[in-house]
C-alpha cells in the first residue's frame, strides 16, 4: 500500500466522508523532522475540524488516555529506533473528553532512493457501541470460523484474534483497506489469509502480521497482472 493517497484520495473520501467521526483513517510520521499527517477522518477522530490542526508528537501524546500514554510513547520511540513495522491498541480522549478505542496499525515508510524516512498506516476506532456485547464474545465468536467459511469470514478472524477487535470493526477494517488500495474485497481478504497461512504467524508475530497486511493490495495487484 503506498499511502501516497494522490491518485485514489477520491475513493478514500468518499468512502469515508462525512461530519462525524468514520470508523478509519490513515496517517503518516515522518522521523528526520518529526512530522505527522493525519487524513480528515483521523482529525474527526480526535475532535478536530480538518485542516485546523497540526499534529505534532507532543499533540499526539497529549490526546492518549493518561493511563495509555507511556506504551505509546514507548512504541513512538521503538518505530523510531527500529524502523520497523507495528501495530498498538489503545484509548484516545478527544477534543470533548470523549474516550475511543483505537487500534493503529504502521508499516515502514520509503523515500525515491528505498530508504526508509518514516511510519504510515491507519487508525481504526473499535470503540464499542452502546449496549454491545463483552468483547469476550469474541473468543466464541472465533470459535464458528473453520475452513469451510469464505475468505472475508477467515480474515475477519484472523483480525478479530490477533487485533481483540469486534467483527464489524474487522469487517469495516478489510472494507476501508479494499477501498483505500482500488481493490475488491474478496480476493483481498483471501490473500490476507493466504499470507498469515503460508507465513506461520504465530499471535506473536506482531510486526510481521502488520507488514503483511499493509502490503497484502501489492501481492493481489501483481496476481492479477500476471
Amino acid at each position: 500500500m503506498k499511502w501516497e493517497l494522490d491518485g485514489q484520495t477520491a475513493n478514500v473520501e468518499q468512502a469515508l466522508a462525512g461530519g462525524a467521526a468514520q470508523p478509519a483513517g490513515w496517517f503518516r510520521f515522518y522521523f528526520t523532522d518529526q512530522r505527522w499527517e493525519w487524513s480528515e477522518q483521523v482529525q474527526r477522530l480526535h475532535g478536530y475540524e480538518p485542516g485546523s490542526v497540526t499534529p505534532t508528537t507532543d499533540l499526539v501524546l497529549s490526546h492518549k488516555h493518561p493511563q495509555d500514554r507511556g506504551q505509546v510513547a514507548a512504541t513512538i520511540d521503538q518505530i523510531v529506533n527500529t524502523r520497523q513495522a507495528f501495530s498498538t491498541r489503545h484509548r484516545i480522549v478527544d477534543t470533548a473528553g470523549n474516550v475511543r478505542h483505537v487500534v493503529v496499525v504502521g508499516d515502514r515508510l520509503f523515500d525515491d532512493d528505498g530508504d526508509v524516512v518514516g511510519t504510515h498506516g491507519f487508525y481504526i476506532d473499535v470503540s464499542p457501541a452502546p449496549g454491545q456485547a463483552d468483547e469476550d464474545a469474541v473468543s466464541a465468536r472465533l470459535a464458528e470460523i473453520n475452513e469451510n467459511r469464505a475468505g472475508i469470514e477467515q480474515a475477519k478472524g484472523m483480525l478479530m484474534l490477533v487485533y481483540g477487535i469486534s467483527e464489524d470493526a474487522a469487517f469495516e477494517l478489510l472494507r476501508w483497506l479494499s477501498q483505500e488500495a482500488n481493490i475488491k474485497l474478496r480476493p483481498l481478504a483471501e490473500q490476507i489469509v493466504e499470507d498469515f497461512r503460508d507465513a506461520g504467524l504465530r499471535l506473536n508475530a506482531q510486526t510481521e502480521f502488520d507488514h503483511l497486511l499493509l502490503t497484502a493490495h501489492e501481492r493481489v495487484a501483481q496476481a492479477e497482472q500476471s
